[in-house]
């Protein structure tokens, strides 16, 4: 959240080539020189967008460009590049959570300030927790608080179960905000937040829908200010756009999907231009809304999955690179799952089985009439594949898709939607069928419960942001997850998650296709510090918490 969480955040892609929003016929790289490099450009292939600076919700600009992170901090600094390890203090100063994990236990920092002079407090800390745990649509973890109180400095939290697989959650993705300034704020899961007012080094300084500028603060950060001192966020309306003005360095740093990267940007710069993607326990593939029929049927889901091509996936639409094929019949990615993996799927790898399927579908009670397959009641099965129209690797991916499904006789379209339109059906589980990632973790646990989990189910028309968009209904599945996060030994998560697995090989929920990374593009001339294998203290993707963190290790290179 990742994101892909994340969140998590996806590789874009596209098909139209511009670099008009640069402007005037001046690189926005010449500027930075011209300004003794002190300006960073950042773009995201996201389309134009509407002024929104809301930090809790995904949708927003702030969000889709990840500028919310400069101007809004986390309790502390996770690392999703390294999942396993430690996160550090940041507007609090440590922390210490009850050995059931139910109780934590906050020390927030004294000497934060918010960027219109007023001091952060632990007040501030507990309105925010607070504020999500009364308000469901920016809760999108389904955090279970219990209670929330504070002493002088200490902010203590109790949760109604376990949180041990929400550590890194609850301290590295909620942006703290002043409660001088929400607690007038009538709706926080729709106020557009005008006026960003936040503990972070950076506050708004302009916005188009096409960029966004950012401006260090006057003073009062507390901590040494980034040497970047303005941020220039470009929305370009796709992915050939982006790479274009990565390859000329218009844009220093996005993630992008970027078909054979090596030639496309690596080459045009090899000194300078760089890609760093660290893998992440989290997928991408096809979900399926599980609410309409036939596609209830976990027989039709298992039958659908048996025919897709996630070779031809890998190799055409994700370019061999960006997402490693997957090829565990659980879903889960290997080598770096490998050890997750229960004892019954152990060297089972997934292979095309057309006849296979065409069985599971017949002894199901389907049938085939010529090439198109009806379902039990006898009507014809079809889909509607949807996703953004600038998302090429997606948009390749589903006409993937929908020539495996026509093996089947599944007669499948692509839709190729608007972003806000396709966000928003997925949120609210209108959608048909749908390329989207999963989020991620140091286990195949936040994979799965992206997935599948219960407590992030929602009804039709209603948003669910952080997962369950295919809305599959399991207590089993539930069940499991949650026995996973309360467990108390290695022993009972094991058996949890063996049960998960079971649950996605038997009955589909969402169809794996590749795994996920939290990757980035950067080009180094200007800027050094980047992220990288010799030093990998954050993930290189400029939408996730840890941007922050790469933008106060970045100095001139003049």
């Amino acid at each position: 959240m990742i994101d892909r969480r994340r969140f998590l955040a996806v590789a874009l892609a596209g098909t139209v080539a511009t670099t008009a929003l640069v402007g005037c016929g001046e690189t926005a790289n010449t500027r930075a020189q011209d300004e003794g490099v002190t300006v960073l450009n950042i773009g995201m292939p996201s389309g134009p967008q509407t002024e929104n600076h809301n930090p809790f919700l995904e949708s927003s600009s702030a969000a889709a460009l990840g500028y919310r992170w400069t101007l809004y901090e986390p309790l502390a600094m996770t690392n999703l590049a390294r999942p396993a390890e430690p996160a550090r203090p940041w507007l609090a100063t440590k922390w210490e959570w009850s050995s059931d994990y139910r109780t934590l236990t906050l020390t927030v920092r004294e000497n934060a300030t918010w960027s219109d002079g007023q001091q952060l407090t632990a007040d501030d800390v507990a309105f925010t927790l607070d504020m999500i745990k009364n308000n469901e649509a920016l809760n999108l973890n389904a955090l279970p608080f219990s209670s929330i109180t504070t002493s002088g400095n200490q902010v203590t939290v109790t949760f109604g179960a376990s949180q041990f697989v929400n550590q890194a959650k609850v301290l590295g993705s909620i942006p703290i905000v002043p409660k001088h300034i929400w607690s007038a704020v009538e709706d926080p899961a729709t106020d557009l937040n005008a006026e960003p007012v936040g503990s972070g080094p950076y506050t708004l300084k302009s916005f188009t829908p096409q960029t966004t500028t950012l401006t260090l603060r006057d003073g009062g950060y507390w901590q040494d200010l980034p040497k970047v001192k303005e941020l220039r966020y470009t929305s370009y309306n796709d992915n050939n756009a982006q790479t274009t003005a990565l390859a000329n360095g218009e844009s220093e740093w996005s993630f992008v999907f970027i078909p054979n990267y090596q030639t496309v940007f690596v080459a045009k710069n090899p000194e300078h231009n760089k890609v760093w993607a660290a893998p992440a326990l989290g997928v991408h593939g096809l979900w399926i809304n599980t609410t309409r029929k036939p596609f209830d049927n976990p027989a039709l889901r298992r039958a659908m999955n048996m025919v897709i091509n996630r070779n031809d996936i890998f190799v055409q639409a994700s370019a061999g690179w960006f997402q490693p094929e997957v090829t565990s019949v659980t879903g889960i990615p290997t080598p770096a799952g490998e050890p997750f993996i229960a004892p019954e799927y152990k060297g089972r790898t997934y292979q095309v089985d057309v006849a296979g399927a065409k069985k599971v579908l017949t002894d199901a009670g389907f049938r085939f009439d010529g090439d198109t397959l009806r379902d039990p009641s006898g009507e014809p099965v079809t889909i509607k594949l949807s996703d953004p129209a600038g998302w090429s690797d997606y948009i390749t991916s589903l006409e993937i898709v929908k020539d495996n499904l026509s093996t089947i006789g599944i007669a499948a379209t692509v839709d190729k939607a608007n972003t806000e339109a396709w966000q928003k059906s997925v949120e609210e589980g209108t959608f048909e069928g749908t390329f989207r990632w999963t989020d991620s973790g140091a286990t195949p646990y936040d994979l799965y419960k992206t997935i599948m989990d219960g407590a992030l189910l929602k009804p039709i028309g209603t948003a669910s942001q952080q997962g369950n968009f295919g809305r599959f209904d399991s207590p089993e599945a539930t069940r499991a997850l949650r026995d996973y996060a309360e467990a108390t030994d290695d022993a009972s998560r094991t058996a949890a998650l063996n049960t998960l697995q079971k649950i996605m090989v038997e009955q589909a929920p969402m169809l794996p296709a590749g795994a996920g990374n939290v990757g980035g593009a950067y080009v180094t001339r200007n800027w050094t510090g980047w992220p990288n294998d010799a030093d990998p203290y954050a993930s290189a993707q400029p939408t996730q918490p840890s941007a922050l963190d790469v933008l106060l290790r970045l100095t001139p290179t003049s």
